[in-house]
């Protein structure tokens, strides 16, 4: 069972963030802040659970929350800034959606850019540990599956309504192919190893 919080009697959001390491697609980040008392059994790290099962979560999430936003930073922001930086802002701007002002943040992970005047404590694999960290990595991994879906549509050669951007052997072939889109990631390595490159003739 996750824990329902850090500090007791204290207005805590979890934040997460997905699509750190994708090839394409912007980078996703969600603040929550549940009620003290909220328990949900089913509640879990989102890689942890199936894509029914981190739909259904996002309507109770949504309903029940206290507060909760996602945040965005985009292709070229990412390329501008690095992934690191970009993870960091797309936190800042989930935060800054709240409509409820936390009093201390639980941030996935092991490092943070301090959010102005707001304490924080970052948790490694958090996402398992903590009940809002765990919402927040469902929504931020259900809206950015979203918003991939819809660029599947405009570019369905990359095959990205399933592998949501990740390098995966068929995304890699595919940019050998048929080259780069305006929202694949810059100053990633595309094609990986080189392998791929010398496969298929790019130079």
């Amino acid at each position: 069972m996750l824990l329902p919080y850090l500090n007791k009697g204290c207005v805590e959001a979890g934040c997460d963030e997905a699509g750190r390491g994708c090839l394409a697609g912007a980078v996703y980040a969600a603040a929550v802040i549940l009620p003290a008392d909220f328990r949900n059994g089913e509640l879990n790290d989102s890689k942890q659970l199936s894509e029914k099962q981190r739909y259904a979560l996002r309507e109770v999430i949504e309903r029940e929350a206290l507060a909760w936003a996602v945040g965005v930073v985009s292709p070229e922001e990412i390329d501008r800034i690095n992934i690191l930086n970009a993870s960091f802002l797309a936190m800042h701007r989930a935060i800054d959606g709240l409509k409820i002002r936390p009093q201390h943040l639980l941030i996935d992970g092991n490092r943070f850019r301090p959010y102005p005047d707001i304490r924080h404590t970052t948790v490694v694999k958090g996402d398992g540990k903590y009940l809002s960290i765990a919402a927040a990595s469902i929504l931020a991994k259900t809206y950015r599956d979203d918003y991939m879906n819809q660029l599947h549509e405009a570019y369905p050669c990359y095959g990205w309504n399933q592998n949501k951007g990740y390098p995966t052997r068929q995304h890699r072939e595919a940019i050998a192919r048929w080259g780069t889109t305006p929202y694949h990631r810059m100053t990633f390595n595309l094609l990986g190893d080189g392998q791929l490159a010398l496969d298929f003739g790019v130079e």
